[in-house]
């Protein structure tokens, strides 16, 4: 075999390999997108960027190509020769430039398109921009051309700027080293044809600064940060924008001055003083005026002079964040609860979440993991209807860790460890007779105990499932454990890509970077890859235009199929006048819901803020991937919920945001906070769901509560709703309290719990066992126009992991109550004595009314309680507290109608 066909096949395989994984990823990603139908997503992106690459790329390097050619016309009469030594023959370096022009065009404007490439959302985004019906204050325009058109704008002009700057740079040291710039002491001459080039160029970099001036600096004093605002401000529209203004104007000037003097043979002198006078101006009439103007003028009188554009700051940041939608309602000054209003907010009181995520999470990973393989990520919460009634619950889907397996092999990852089984679920309010959630979704396979059933528990697709697993092949899938045995079943759903022949093969095994995959007798060719299985980056590669929130939560249709709902957003860093976020975030929509099955792993977008004009846009830009909300099966539909994100940011900026008076926001009279929760490694917001009747509702509903407090203080200020339900859904309520009234806040809730003698002397007495005492969440139940306080303690054994539920708190105004169960604490507090009921009903006023035996049963636990107290302190020698306990016994003894104990 010849020299030449051995290179040429070495060749051959070289590509091969150096496209095999390009192609593989690109094929790859090809097959998911048809698997989820969403093709016009990967071809509109893949076609855009080409076009841009190809465009962009032949537009510059012809440009290039064009002055490269211009600038090394005609001959050099005195050429630059270098030669190694003596007698080796010399190398024309004009002449090697000369033959490089084609391929250094050629290369640069490749460069040049691979980094225009990235921006192809930006250009489909102006191609198909929707107007907002909404013009900014200052120049009027439609807010749809600062999010949409004018990042376009900034983009093409700063590419062509950087274009003509590149070709500046390049052919400066060519015309240098032809001598056609002869730079002597004191002088710098350039040959005419060669002056007048440059001077071409440089002038249109002149006018591409005026344009970017003009188009872009101008209205992007709409984002500035200036004093108590985002946005132009006086001294921006008083001392920058005539400023900018004026600068284009000697932008053009100097075009053409540079122009002139290339003419007049003298373009050094005419271009220095044309740089040098437009950098003056921008200098004096940017940098000096501007801030002689804020420090003697502004600052002295800034409310006056801000007052207007405070304004607008104000009503742009409430439309941008959705908060001048805000329903407010007033409320008097907090009432007294009567045993009518608890039995009229029954729902209410049967909802009330005594197990808090993370204490469960850790029940539910001690109880239903099963095996070790098996994980818990999270726990949600929802609503059900179950045997007839409304129930909060709290549920987490049992997930497969592939990290977790005992014996982590090729077939144990990928073939046969396949899918997790199932979730655990659980009624907020209701404990076992131990102090365990109780169960209303459980075991393996799930076994239900209400009408809620589940008729496909398998789970391919979730918050773990980050790994590629063959579906199909010729080993068993591991279904779950039965006992001594392990039940096997076989993949029946449309998810993934079918392997088919060796060529495929070729290439998964190339993508996913396994030669197993190629090799393996158990893969098919009618078996199935399913890749992309990790729920939130399945939705980022299915709509990566849009942003998701970092909680997706299962929902368990109708049907008894398991189903992710993810919230996406649209936002924007473009908005005018809008607060921005530390990310650059001025604009945000919770504008899509996203349904991922958790078996075949089908994605569907449903557009939940049709009235968004980057949603509307993008469902042009990608016609047929939205469906309408209404669309939405009726099962999923009761379940979809507030984005957790969006209104988080929402409660922080109307704790400032409330106030919409320019005066009154720029004295922060009325400025309220959120306040914080200690938990272990630091403090989180106090924002929890409740299933509650709001005041002059007739219904109770399932809403996101967060209560406002006074900056800087603790009583309570107001608190927020945002609705899940119906036709409510996706507005946001605030209930405000009078300034003048006091009312309680969390931390001073807090506090007096802390304080209160029985609670501490209880928790005092687990911590001398060695158990570990933990605080639940402090829970803010709305009741008519009052408060009640609610915080489960729970009780975790020394060198335990299962937290168990042993005492409600109850408080309500001065009260503090502390029972076994929150049936009992309500009795106590309203009605003298505690009910003894498993599960909560609207039946508290009844139960706490009913004498005899529920006295009776009080005053015998009263008892036992100082009689565990009174031994307590004598194990610790401490006998005043002994004699004291002995004493409070009697008199509860003397209380039943018996003796009091002998001391």
């Amino acid at each position: 075999m010849s020299r030449r066909v051995l290179l040429v096949l070495f060749g051959v395989v070289l590509l091969t390999l150096l496209t095999i994984p390009g192609s593989a990823a690109f094929l790859a990603d090809l097959w998911f997108f048809q698997e989820i139908g969403f093709q016009v997503v990967f071809t509109k992106e893949i076609t855009t960027r080409f076009l841009m690459l190809l465009g962009v790329g032949v537009v510059s390097g012809a440009v290039l190509y064009l002055n490269l050619r211009i600038a090394q016309r005609g001959l050099v009469p005195d050429p630059i020769v270098f030669r190694m030594g003596r007698q080796s023959p010399g190398l024309d370096v004009t002449h090697l430039l000369r033959r490089l022009s084609l391929p250094a065009a050629g290369g640069l404007g490749l460069l040049i398109g691979l980094g225009a490439m990235s921006g192809w959302a930006v250009v489909l985004r102006a191609l198909h921009r929707t107007p907002f019906g909404l013009t900014d204050p200052v120049f009027g325009r439609d807010i749809g051309y600062y999010v949409f058109l004018l990042p376009a704008l900034s983009t093409l002009l700063g590419l062509l700027s950087g274009l003509l700057t590149v070709t500046l740079l390049i052919l400066v040291p060519i015309y240098f080293l032809r001598g056609d710039i002869i730079l002597r002491p004191r002088q710098l001459r350039i040959e005419p044809s060669a002056g007048l080039h440059l001077a071409v160029l440089l002038a249109s970099l002149f006018v591409l600064t005026a344009l970017r001036l003009w188009f872009v600096a101008i209205p992007g004093l709409l984002y500035n940060t200036n004093g108590p605002l985002v946005g132009a401000g006086f001294t921006d529209l008083r001392a920058t924008l005539p400023a900018l203004r004026v600068s284009a104007v000697v932008a053009l000037v100097a075009a053409a001055v540079v122009v002139v003097g290339a003419v007049r043979g003298k373009l050094a002198w005419y271009a220095f003083w044309a740089v040098g006078s437009y950098l003056i101006v921008a200098f004096v009439g940017r940098g000096v005026v501007p801030l002689v103007v804020q420090k003697l003028v502004v600052a002295p009188t800034e409310l006056t002079r801000e007052g207007p554009y405070l304004a607008n700051h104000i009503r742009a940041t409430r439309h941008a964040w959705g908060l001048d939608s805000v329903e407010t309602r007033d409320l008097g000054s907090e009432a007294s609860l009567t045993l009518a209003d608890l039995r009229n907010n029954g729902p209410t009181l049967e909802n009330v979440r005594l197990w808090d995520r993370a204490p469960l999470l850790q029940t539910f990973g001690q109880l239903q993991e099963i095996r070790t393989y098996y994980d818990f990520v999270s726990v949600d919460d929802d609503r059900y209807w179950i045997d007839g009634k409304l129930r909060q619950v709290l549920l987490s889907p049992r997930e497969l860790n592939p990290a977790s397996l005992p014996t982590r092999t090729f077939i144990n990852e990928h073939l046969t460890f396949t899918h997790g089984m199932g979730l655990t679920l659980s009624p907020v309010n209701q404990v076992t007779s131990e102090g365990l959630p109780v169960l209303f979704v459980k075991d393996l396979p799930p076994v239900s105990t209400g009408s809620l059933k589940i008729s496909r528990p398998q789970i391919y697709y979730g918050e773990l499932a980050n790994e590629f697993v063959f579906v199909g092949t010729r080993q068993q899938e591991f279904d779950h454990p039965a006992g001594d045995e392990n039940v096997s079943t076989t993949y029946a759903g449309t998810g993934g890509v079918t392997v088919g022949g060796l060529g495929r093969r070729i290439l998964l095994a190339a993508h996913f970077g396994s030669s197993k995959i190629l090799f393996s007798q158990d893969i098919r060719p009618e078996s199935r890859v399913l890749y992309n299985r990790h729920i939130t980056d399945r939705a980022k590669k299915a709509l990566p235009f849009l942003t998701f929130d970092r909680d997706p939560y299962m929902v368990v249709v109708d049907d008894g199929t398991l189903k992710w709902i993810l919230d996406a957003y649209t936002t924007s860093a473009l908005y005018p006048y809008s607060f921005r976020l530390p990310d650059g975030t001025t604009y945000m929509r919770n504008s899509a819901k996203v349904v991922i099955d958790a078996y075949d792993g089908s994605v569907t977008a449903y557009v939940s803020a049709p009235a968004d004009p980057i949603i509307q846009t993008w469902a042009k830009v990608f016609p047929g991937i939205f469906q309408p909300l209404d669309s939405l099966p009726a099962g999923l539909r009761a379940h979809i919920r507030y984005p957790d994100d969006l209104y988080r940011t929402q409660a922080n900026l109307y704790t400032t945001y409330h106030m919409d008076e320019p005066e009154t926001f720029y004295h922060r009279e009325d400025q309220w906070q959120i306040p914080q929760v200690a938990v272990a490694d630091g403090s989180v917001p106090f924002m929890r769901h409740i299933v509650m009747r709001l005041p002059d509702e007739a219904q109770a509903e399932f809403i996101y509560m967060v209560p406002f407090t006074p900056r800087g203080k603790d009583n309570l200020a107001a608190w927020m709703v945002a609705r899940n339900d119906g036709e409510a859904y996706g507005k946001l309520r605030v209930y405000r309290f009078p300034r003048q009234s006091l009312v309680y806040g969390p931390r001073q809730i807090e506090n007096r719990i802390n304080q209160d003698t029985e609670v501490a002397r209880q928790v005092s007495l687990w911590d001398q066992r060695g158990s570990q005492v933990i605080r639940g969440d402090l829970l803010v139940i709305p009741i008519e126009k009052a408060l009640l306080y609610v915080q489960p303690l729970y009780l975790q054994a020394q060198g335990g992991r299962i937290p168990e539920l042993k005492r409600v708190v109850v408080a309500y105004q001065n009260q503090v109550v502390m029972e076994e169960t929150l049936d009992a604490a309500l009795a106590v507090m309203f009605g003298g004595a505690p009910a003894t009921r498993a599960e909560p009903t609207a039946a508290v006023a009844e139960t706490a009314v009913a004498a005899g035996d529920a006295s009776t049963r009080s005053l015998a636990a009263e008892a036992r309680r100082r009689y565990d107290a009174a031994l307590a302190a004598q194990r610790a020698g401490d006998w005043a507290r002994y004699g004291e306990e002995i004493k409070k016994l009697g008199e509860v003894l003397e209380r039943l109608g018996g003796p009091p104990p002998a001391r």
